[in-house]
């Protein structure tokens, strides 16, 4: 399969952002959304900005307060044996059952502007920024769908319950309507359909078990966009395969004639992350009929396998321009990249089920 990927990559790295919070540094613009809106490609990036420690015996974690709507700073010791920073992006804390502690960084998201889907220009200020009790560590990973006029963005909220995922809603990306929390935790990678299937709204979704389970491919129906139900489990892992660790949604499903196409990321154990496809039936997209055996984009190029958290290709937002699919992706989640593929060659690369 030709994959082309531009000669800009990485479009967009931390260092092309400047901190929203004072003392505080980027140290991820990845991730996001891809929208079409009059004549602009936006990006509507998440951006991950940790605070600055001036002592290396000393990790911060930010923590957004309800009540003054600004940063707490929670300081931990390394040589505290409570706590585990292995991981860079996250504090463990091993006398709890759950693992968890905080979060290195805080999230939210900013929108980049292009004329020409390859040079970007990124806003001032946020665009949607956390509020409210279910956001308090951060929102992360956008997706956008339009419908008609309407863009609807949903993202994962992230808090001490849990990663749910919420959404809100523009026509101008000036004036945002909020809907609240759409899947409750754990649960994220949603991706809505861009039109209605036989009368109803169809989403994609990963809920993440924590009992008997796997992180798998669901989805769900809706009347409103909001209150989703007849949940199904969709696509499975495969043992031995590029995604038999982690499988979630990347781009929102694109219609063509065989079927809706879904490009997916999958993980192996070892958490490299890859991009492959799966169809659905037309007409019941609870009907997988076809799923790539071998990635249709993997981690190749030095940004892709060296970053923040190496070895990760994670689209969240495709265009599609005839055969040409621009899937835009998060690079090593640090930076944004893009890549151009032939729909049709991705269709014929399928195996059928």
């Amino acid at each position: 399969m030709k994959i082309y990927r531009y000669e800009e990559n990485p479009l967009l790295t931390p260092a092309d952002v400047i901190p929203f919070h004072d003392g505080f540094e980027v140290i991820g613009a990845f991730n996001a959304g891809i929208a079409k809106f009059n004549d602009e490609v936006l990006m509507l990036l998440r951006v991950a900005e940790r605070p600055i420690s001036d002592d290396p015996k000393i990790v911060k974690a930010p923590v957004y307060n309800l009540e003054t709507e600004t940063i707490d700073l929670i300081e931990l010791r390394k040589d505290d044996s409570q706590y585990d920073f292995t991981d860079p992006r996250v504090v463990r804390d091993i006398t709890q059952s759950t693992g968890f502690a905080y979060l290195t960084s805080i999230s939210y998201i900013r929108i980049a502007r292009s004329k020409d889907g390859r040079r970007f220009t990124i806003d001032d200020k946020p665009f949607v920024y956390p509020s409210g009790c279910l956001e308090t560590l951060g929102i992360e990973d956008p997706r956008v769908t339009q419908i008609g006029d309407t863009y609807y963005i949903y993202y994962s909220a992230v808090s001490p319950v849990g990663i749910g995922e919420s959404m809100v809603s523009t026509k101008d990306f000036v004036e945002v309507t909020p809907h609240g929390m759409i899947f409750c935790p754990d649960n994220k990678d949603v991706l809505i359909f861009p039109e209605k299937v036989n009368g109803k709204y169809y989403a994609l979704h990963r809920p993440t078990v924590k009992s008997i389970g796997s992180p798998e491919i669901w989805i769900a129906e809706s009347e409103n966009l909001v209150h989703w139900g007849n949940h199904k489990h969709l696509i499975g892992l495969r043992e031995a395969a590029w995604d038999c660790g982690r499988i979630g949604g990347g781009a929102v499903p694109i219609r063509t004639d065989k079927g809706w196409l879904e490009l997916y990321h999958g993980a192996s154990l070892e958490h490299r992350y890859c991009m492959g496809a799966a169809l659905m039936d037309l007409n019941d997209p609870t009907k997988v009929i076809a799923r790539s055996d071998m990635p249709i984009l993997e981690p190749e190029a030095d940004y892709e396998k060296n970053g923040f958290f190496g070895d990760v290709v994670f689209s969240c937002g495709a265009l599609v321009e005839g055969d040409t699919v621009k899937m835009y992706y998060g690079a090593a989640d640090t930076s944004m990249a893009c890549a151009e593929l032939s729909l049709q060659e991705i269709l014929d690369s399928l195996t059928y089920i």
